[in-house]
């Protein structure tokens, strides 16, 4: 069984208008689905129909949903899931638009993960025959696609054994007070491929979204979509600067109704053989930021 990748991101914001201006006029990510109180978005090297849904009314993350390789996967998942004591639920084809049948699983840190295994297929925007290296229309940052998200969760340790032992990711990196088996885990960054992560979960309140993530290419272009925030009065939370953790180069700024996003380029190639890298409590700081080495109050404490 196998979870290809993070395929979708589903969100709680206060204002739709507001929030269109941000994620199209500024990330630069097309909608191509709106409904009454929700938008749905595409970044423009995606392939699928959408990796974004905003819904108005509220904040914070409503669901992750995440592409699995096979429909038959599903059943695995789902028994794997209840022997782990999860509640899940099967949704149909059409419950969220344009995603096929899957399962929904209601995780222990209280958040909601919907496995599914087809989406309708609307291409990238420089297309798959002959294609151009990048489209000539890109606006603002110019995202190309969704890369991650971190959540938070009263228990890292029950939620690194859900995602390794439920959906088959492995630990990259974390933080943890002692290297002995019994250590406490202070976050866990897990991968279900060769990403340095697809998920983060951090020690914190159940349910919570820290921010989620989109792939920039380098850091050049992390550079110029600081001057991007600067030019649209985007609120940045910390950044441009690097992460010891994963070595991602980064920027993180909030959308106007407070949901935390990042920019993120780099980080190195993870192989489920790579021995995990562990970081203790103590040098959390320069984990996090390399070349500052200090954490704001915001960073750790602002949760949607």
């Amino acid at each position: 069984m196998a979870v290809m990748r993070l395929g979708y991101v589903h969100a709680r914001v206060t204002d739709l208008t507001d929030a269109r201006s941000h994620y199209v006029d500024t990330l630069g990510l097309r909608p191509v689905q709106e409904d009454t109180g929700r938008l749905l978005l595409k970044a423009w090297d995606e392939w699928d129909h959408h990796s974004v849904v905003l819904e108005e009314g509220g904040v914070g993350l409503d669901k992750l949903g995440y592409k699995v390789h096979d429909p038959a996967d599903l059943d695995g998942f789902e028994k794997r899931a209840q022997q782990f004591g999860c509640r899940v639920e099967r949704m149909s084809k059409g419950d969220n638009p344009e995603v096929s049948d899957g399962i929904r699983i209601f995780t222990p840190s209280d958040h909601v993960l919907e496995l599914y295994h087809d989406m309708t297929l609307v291409g990238s925007e420089v297309g798959s025959l002959n294609p151009e290296v990048f489209p000539r229309h890109l606006v603002g940052v110019g995202v190309p696609n969704i890369d991650h998200a971190l959540i938070t969760a009263e228990d890292v340790n029950l939620m690194d054994r859900f995602f390794a032992e439920v959906l088959d990711f492995y630990t990259t990196e974390r933080v943890a007070t002692s290297l002995d088996d019994d250590a406490e885990y202070i976050g866990t960054w897990m991968s279900a491929g060769q990403k340095v992560h697809d998920i983060a979960v951090i020690k914190g309140p159940q349910g919570k979204l820290h921010h989620f993530a989109f792939e920039l290419g380098d850091w050049a272009d992390v550079l110029r979509a600081g001057d991007l925030f600067a030019m649209d009065d985007v609120s940045v939370d910390i950044g441009p600067t690097q992460h010891g953790i994963t070595r991602g180069k980064t920027i993180y700024f909030f959308d106007p109704s407070g949901n935390r996003n990042e920019v993120f380029a780099g980080g190195y190639r993870a192989y489920p053989d790579r021995p995990c890298v562990t970081w203790t409590p103590d040098q959390l700081a320069k984990g996090i930021f390399y070349v500052g080495r200090e954490l704001n109050e915001r960073f750790t404490s602002v949760l949607t």
